[in-house]
């Protein structure tokens, strides 16, 4: 009788698992599985690496936020979070705590250890990492299952729930739907929008040249490198990657001598930025003409992991290669050399990975055809164009500046900036609601999208930051709890009812 009880309460855990499925281990995904939990909701969290975190666990070592008062809920217990752990281990007065600004910039670890600590406190979220969603079962217009794959053992499960959220970089969710979705840019005309499509762009300034023309190219995917400059915590690079050319990195010198650099050789071809324990974090710095990152990640979004993990090895490559050209190169400023040559993998950080970040940059990838698309007109104040910043059902605030990476490598004819860059548009920007709708697709039900959501490209350039994804992952895990609450779609959860209880949670609703 006792072993019978014991295999009816596993048999309730297990259902109860299937309450909520979140396939992707971002940020944003993890802000939802873990609202939902909360408020009560057994949850599977679904992620393809061996690492949850997405970015923020891979690299990028900041919170890219301008208005740090617009983003609070689950985004601020995050930094707080953070910085209470360098406050615990070094002390308030420390380097260490100085240099993560209260909690906003950290190292990859740190990161993910805070991330992991928001799951690991929630008993009812079940955690899959190293596994690959293969497919989703559509019945009636709703999804009510999934198969994933665990990568190591081969071995393929199906998932049931009530709820099912994308929460990947991608949108590998809403594709195996059949939801509908966009992939790559309008054209200017489509929405209206004076940045969209084809174009030449002053870095935060004047649209200066371009068709305007739509197309399905994609922003360059680049990785986040953390650097050591302590000795005793780097692995040296011994040698350039494997397939290392030269040639690609030619460009560097026609920038250097067009002054594309400015004064300051030590940032050159890259943005670094000090993080705490003696790292930096690299950023590929795309202001110069020689940006060889455009266009490698040609094919990736709609590609099978196999290629994906191919052109991923590629871009990986590429990285080395300009860090180790930087470092060695005969005709690279001596004081250029030394300064690269300082900085090396970080022996505490990603070790099996190769001491180098498990998450490639996906900066766009498929967005969502949702219930509203969030456009230029919805989070810019320009001359000519009508503001549009308030709704009825915002479960959220925006307020990072458009910002877009190349799209296409030098072309015949540039000597200013690369196609497709929209370098921080501040002048433009200002702090939005978001609605709900973008998270909604037009016509599956029980699917919720709160990181691959409903926008241009243009504005998917304002809201694909990792505090955003935060904000909207914790309203997805509202609306996924008052959806199984009141036996609604996800389409026709109370608005109002959401709205409360996000600002329970401290989360903001208007700027």
């Amino acid at each position: 009788m006792k072993y019978f009880c014991l295999l009816i309460a596993l048999c309730a855990t297990a259902l109860r698992a299937q309450e909520v499925v979140v396939i992707g281990g971002t940020p944003g995904g993890i802000a939802t599985a873990v609202t939902a939990a909360r408020l009560g909701h057994a949850v599977t969290l679904v992620e393809y690496h061996q690492r949850i975190g997405g970015m923020s666990a891979s690299g990028l070592g900041a919170s890219d936020i301008e208005n740090r008062a617009m983003i609070q809920g689950f985004f601020r217990e995050f930094v707080d979070r953070v910085k209470a752990r360098y406050v615990a281990a070094y002390g308030e007065k420390s380097e260490a705590v100085k240099l993560c600004k209260d909690g906003y910039w950290y190292e990859p670890k740190v990161a993910e250890e805070v991330l992991e600590s928001f799951v690991k406190e929630q008993p009812e979220i079940t955690v899959l990492k190293h596994h690959e969603l293969v497919s989703a079962e559509v019945k009636d217009g709703r999804v009510v299952g999934v198969t994933i794959l665990n990568r190591g053992t081969k071995e393929k499960r199906k998932l049931k729930a009530k709820v099912f959220v994308d929460g990947t970089y991608e949108g590998d969710l809403i594709a195996a739907a059949g939801a509908e979705f966009r992939l790559g840019r309008e054209g200017r005309d489509e929405f209206g929008e004076p940045h969209a499509g084809h174009i030449y762009n002053v870095p935060g300034g004047e649209r200066i040249g371009g068709t305007g023309e739509g197309d399905k190219r994609m922003q360059a995917f680049t990785f986040r490198i953390p650097l050591s400059s302590n000795p005793e915590n780097q692995v040296p690079l011994t040698a350039a990657p494997k397939g290392y050319d030269r040639a690609r990195y030619l460009g560097y010198f026609d920038d250097l001598k067009g002054g594309r650099f400015g004064e300051n050789l030590t940032t050159i071809a890259f943005t670094v930025r000090k993080l705490p324990n003696e790292k930096v974090e690299l950023n590929m710095k795309p202001l110069p003409l020689g940006f060889v990152f455009a266009e490698e990640n040609a094919g990736y979004i709609e590609a099978g992991w196999a290629e994906r993990e191919r052109i991923t090895k590629k871009i990986r490559d590429l990285s080395l290669g300009l860090l180790w050209f930087l470092q060695h190169d005969s005709e690279v400023p001596q004081n250029a050399r030394e300064t690269a040559l300082k900085y090396q993998p970080c022996k505490d950080e990603f070790p099996e990975y190769g001491h180098f970040p498990f998450q490639l940059y996906v900066r766009e990838g498929r967005r969502l055809v949702g219930e509203f698309t969030l456009s230029e007109r919805n989070i810019t104040e320009q001359e000519g164009l009508p503001s549009e910043r308030r709704h009825e059902d915002a479960i959220a605030v925006g307020e990072f500046p458009i910002d877009s990476f190349p799209m296409q490598k030098r072309q015949p004819g540039d000597t200013v900036v690369l196609e497709g860059y929209l370098g921080m548009l501040k002048k433009i920007t200002r702090p939005y609601q978001i609605p709900y709708r973008i998270m909604v697709p037009k016509k599956i039900d029980g699917l919720i999208v709160p990181v691959p959501a409903s926008t241009t490209h243009v504005a998917f350039s304002s809201i694909r930051l990792e505090p955003t994804w935060m904000a909207l992952g914790q309203a997805a895990g509202v609306a996924a709890h008052l959806a199984i609450q009141h036996g609604v779609d996800l389409r026709k959860v109370p608005v109002g009812e959401m709205q409360e209880e996000l600002v329970r949670q401290g989360a903001v609703l208007r700027p």
